[in-house]
């Protein structure tokens, strides 16, 4: 005679699954992607909120920008972060970077980086003119000069020119390079290189 299993006694020695073991396991998920979140914010990325209107429109007051901190060296055109003048960290464009000669301005009033006239028109706050004081400097190796796009607006290597490194900032002072605007959600945006710096070859200068 065959005796069939009792499926009762068969499942009921079956293991189940513990409630403690699952949110055990939850719980190590939450913490790890906690402590990945605070080490990314700490050593890769930042968040900066825009505290005026120097970088009109490109950034607008209000504006939450993600800020990479492992850029590497600053390029021209580059949007990036620094400390070092008065007023805690900064936000403004990289126009000219060690052993560039930048001036302002040619006959068409346009700024020049090494002779070549920058054509600002991408970025430049509408209507606003380049510069409105005349200025030529040789940026010394390791510094950058560096310009708000709401040009009338902007407190930046123009206006600091009587301070250390006459008005240019320090590669060693830039926090990261931004690229990226996260919030608000309509503002939502990649910060790309604009055309005009985008073949550093055209402005003929080694680094």
């Amino acid at each position: 005679m065959t005796v069939e299993p009792d499926s009762t006694s068969v499942e009921s020695g079956k293991k189940k699954p513990s409630r403690r073991g699952g949110l055990r396991e939850s719980l190590t998920l939450i913490v790890s992607g906690v402590v990945v979140a605070l080490l990314l914010q700490a050593f890769v990325f930042r968040n900066f909120s825009i505290p005026s209107e120097s970088m009109e429109n490109t950034l607008r007051e209000g504006d939450h920008v993600v800020v990479n901190q492992l850029h590497g060296e600053s390029e021209r055109g580059d949007v990036v972060v620094f400390r070092g003048w008065p007023g805690g960290d900064t936000i403004k464009r990289v126009i000219a970077v060690g052993g560039d000669t930048v001036k302002c301005c040619d006959a068409q009033k346009r700024i020049t980086v090494n002779g070549v006239p920058i054509d600002e028109k991408e970025y430049l706050y509408p209507d606003d003119f380049p510069s409105g004081e005349k200025f030529e400097k040789v940026v010394p190796p390791g510094r950058l000069w560096v310009m708000g796009d709401h040009r009338s607006a902007s407190g930046d290597s123009r206006s600091h020119e009587n301070m250390e490194g006459e008005g240019t900032i320090s590669e060693d002072d830039v926090i990261g390079r931004a690229f990226a605007i996260y919030w608000p959600p309509s503002r939502v945006a990649i910060l790309s290189t604009p055309d005009v710096f985008a073949g550093p070859e055209t402005f003929d200068t080694a680094r």
